[in-house]
């Protein structure tokens, strides 16, 4: 089929209005230090035309689309992600979270004396509508220690806010106003509390200078991080839409499924709540509420259709049409899609015909981006992926995440990659004893 046409009825011309150029977080679970993943493209010309994103920033003129993840279990891959949707959710929740929420949201450090009393740490770089925003906070359990936003409208930065806790004189600082922001700002200032965020608080009250960057949060970032879990809530409400269902089956019979139809009954029953909370165990509460229910249809000789129950499906097929939803969605919207194992009870070939989904400028018309951790080596090929898409994580003695780039370490450009990584060249791999158990 032409994945041209897996995009929405009537695509707008090639237009990348949002994206993600770096994100870092420090003092962060396993992240001690100052950990930075970066979407800005080398100046190698392999795939560009495809695999990148050009943004007419003079210091980063391409950005890739998607960065991928390596790393043995527990090395710290899911915690960035997780730092990513800590900040997001204190963004977007601050101004009414309770103090008590507030404090489950810092978790630092914990392994050395000195890190369990310092702030967390999170900035992002984003940029949207031609417009660069660097925004910034760090936080302890009691409050904002610090927050800040640069934003870029050429070359030259302007300071736009700037807040900092004063632990010596026990006060809060903050630096002028530029006079490029405008509205009642000492209002909004005033309305922040200790343990919100500037950004929430004016946002809240009317800023609409602020608001691009506070959409980003609630519109701009798709993030699926639960492993074993399935996204299909995202996905099921969507299916009752025949525009969308006939891109969704275009997009699963393009992946060599032989579904003919889907159809979606709602019925009672109950579905379960999980709640993932800064460094607590996730629970799962059961919830009486409408479901969806999926039946899928095969077509047998003489053309009927005999429908399935999900549990007559595999997991991989599951789990490619729960990936329909937030893929189209964010191919639709240019939004950033985070998948924690995006290998899972996917075939390899399937995860590249995902991969290639958001590489395609004609299908991906709106600049969407992907971050992905995974485990499938097959995908460490230099026809499918550029050399600087590739990252590695992994734990040093002090039980310390660290982040490398591929390209630290010089790689060849038609270097076999995936050997390289199970030989442990790139590091990001387990150190599996050959001890016999006893």
């Amino acid at each position: 089929m032409d994945l041209g046409a897996l995009n929405a009825q009537n695509p707008l011309e090639y237009e990348a209005a949002t994206m993600l150029i770096s994100f870092s977080a420090r003092n962060f679970r396993s992240l001690r230090d100052r950990t930075e993943l970066s979407f800005v493209a080398s100046s190698d010309s392999t795939l560009r035309s495809t695999h990148c994103i050009p943004t007419a920033l003079r210091a980063a003129p391409w950005l890739t689309r998607s960065a991928l993840l390596y790393g043995a279990n527990a090395s710290g891959k899911s915690n960035l992600i997780f730092a990513l949707v800590v900040m997001g959710n204190l963004v977007k929740q601050s101004t009414a979270l309770k103090d008590t929420d507030f404090a489950k949201a810092y978790t630092p450090f914990r392994l050395d004396r000195t890190s369990e009393r310092d702030p967390t740490e999170f900035e992002i770089n984003l940029l949207i509508d031609g417009v660069r925003y660097e925004y910034g906070f760090a936080y302890d359990s009691q409050r904002i220690r610090a927050e800040w936003l640069t934003v870029y409208r050429t070359s030259k930065g302007q300071r736009w806010f700037e807040r900092r806790w004063d632990e010596q004189r026990d006060i809060e600082t903050w630096a002028p106003f530029s006079a490029h922001f405008t509205g009642p700002r000492e209002t909004w200032r005033k309305a922040t509390r200790p343990a919100a965020l500037f950004l929430t608080t004016a946002v809240q009250l009317n800023s609409e200078l602020l608001k691009p960057l506070f959409d980003w949060f609630t519109k701009g970032l798709i993030v699926l991080n639960l492993p074993g879990l399935l996204p299909i809530d995202y996905t099921l409400p969507k299916l009752e839409e025949p525009a969308f269902k006939k891109r969704a089956l275009g997009l699963l019979r393009a992946a060599d499924l032989h579904i003919a139809d889907l159809r979606i009954e709602r019925k009672p029953g109950h579905q379960w709540d999980f709640l993932l909370e800064p460094g607590k165990p996730s629970t799962a509460t059961p919830l009486e509420r409408e479901v969806f229910e999926i039946h899928f249809g095969h077509r047998i000789e003489g053309g009927d259709v005999v429908w399935l129950e999900p549990q007559f499906e595999s997991a991989g097929t599951q789990r490619l049409l729960a990936f329909t939803g937030p893929v189209l969605d964010a191919i639709d919207r240019g939004a950033l899609l985070v998948i924690d194992e995006l290998d899972g009870n996917l075939h390899p070939l399937i995860t590249r015909f995902l991969l290639g989904l958001l590489h395609d400028p004609d299908v991906s018309r709106h600049g969407a981006q992907l971050w992905a951790t995974t485990h499938d080596t097959t995908l460490l090929d230099t026809d499918l992926l550029r050399r600087d898409q590739v990252w590695f994580t992994e734990k040093d003695e002090q039980q310390v995440s660290r982040l490398v780039p591929l390209t630290d370490f010089s790689p060849r450009k038609n270097e076999a990659l995936e050997r390289g990584y199970l030989r442990g060249r790139y590091g990001g791999v387990p150190f599996v004893s050959s001890t016999r158990m006893q």
